[in-house]
């Protein structure tokens, strides 16, 4: 991972236009090919960020630039013609580290099980459903859920207890991997939780992923399982 905290002003378009003008940030560059954004507020959300698989260009600042710019990053999707400009005026301090492979996020008690018993009964995500593999590793982390539907196509699961946004981004960030693998052409991604917050909803939604509400009772035998579809 690269950090770098420059002050700088930034331009995105694509899907939608947005401008941040000059101030001082930290820029991160992860090694899947993600930039981000960030400034001191906002919580954990970058102001702006170009998802992975992404390509950086540094170039020289041309007339039309700001005469005090010193570089102009440019940051484009390989999927579409999205783009993030950086415009760097200043670098007040720069780390790069690597830090490995990360071993994945420690699912509590109630999400393990929930993985698990979708695992022994993936029809109760979405009939027809067939289990490939369990945590089905990537370069960036494991899938929950591999499977394959009734049309044998591969379908991935993220499984959570709570469905946020997080847990969309974390689908999405699987499934952007994923597709560029021509074994898993036509893949389809399912997103599903005890509860599904209404932005992660429309997120998912928005994304073409299906959005699945699990009964925990249910899928332990307490009750028939069932899966609630949207």
């Amino acid at each position: 991972m690269r950090i770098v905290f420059a002050d700088c002003s930034v331009d995105y378009s694509g899907r939608l236009d947005a401008h941040l003008p000059r101030a001082v940030r930290l820029l991160m560059l992860k090694a899947d090919g993600s930039v981000l954004v960030h400034s001191d507020g906002g919580s954990y959300k970058p102001l702006n960020w170009m998802s992975p698989p992404a390509k950086l260009e540094v170039k020289e600042p041309d007339e039309s630039v700001d005469p005090e710019a010193l570089e102009i990053w440019d940051v484009t999707a390989q999927k579409s013609d999205d783009l993030l400009r950086i415009t760097i005026f200043e670098v007040h301090a720069e780390y790069e580290h690597d830090l490995g492979i990360d071993p994945g996020l420690t699912k509590d008690g109630v999400e393990a099980h929930l993985q698990e018993l979708l695992a022994r009964d993936p029809g109760a995500v979405i009939p027809g459903l067939k289990l490939v593999r369990r945590e089905y590793p990537t370069p960036i982390g494991p899938v929950d859920l591999m499977c394959r539907n009734a049309d044998g196509e591969p379908v991935i699961i993220e499984v959570k207890r709570v469905g946020g946004i997080d847990g969309v981004e974390q689908l999405t960030r699987y499934f952007e991997m994923l597709s560029r693998d021509s074994l898993l052409s036509g893949l389809k991604g399912v997103f599903a939780a005890q509860v599904i917050k209404p932005q992660a909803r429309v997120l998912a939604e928005d994304r073409g992923f299906a959005c699945v509400t699990l009964d925990y009772d249910a899928l332990r035998g307490i009750e028939d399982p069932q899966g609630t579809l949207f």
